[in-house]
């Protein structure tokens, strides 16, 4: 799939679907200031979530832009550049 632009809501979308539904509460209203961790997520769910963006998606994510995101508005910001810099757009 590709997209003009990655939003939060489609990285709530793969987190749930990478979490399954009985999480959901986890990812409601504001997360884009949130952390991995403060979702409870550990950092082998966060590469796993970045490797389905970069698949849904056809990116190459490094696991450094994953893991040294602070918040997932930061995640969200990083992956809309290398869609950008991959002319996505």
């Amino acid at each position: 799939m590709s997209a003009d632009v990655f939003t939060i809501d489609m990285l709530r979308r793969i987190l749930l679907e990478g979490a399954g539904a009985d999480d959901e509460t986890a990812v409601t209203g504001d997360i884009s200031e949130m952390s991995f961790e403060e979702l409870g997520y550990d950092s082998l769910a966060a590469l796993e979530t970045g490797a389905r963006i970069g698949r849904e998606y056809g990116l190459e994510l490094e696991d450094s832009t994953i893991l040294d995101a602070a918040t997932l508005g930061e995640l969200v910001t990083s992956v809309n550049q290398q869609i950008q810099a991959l002319g996505k757009v």
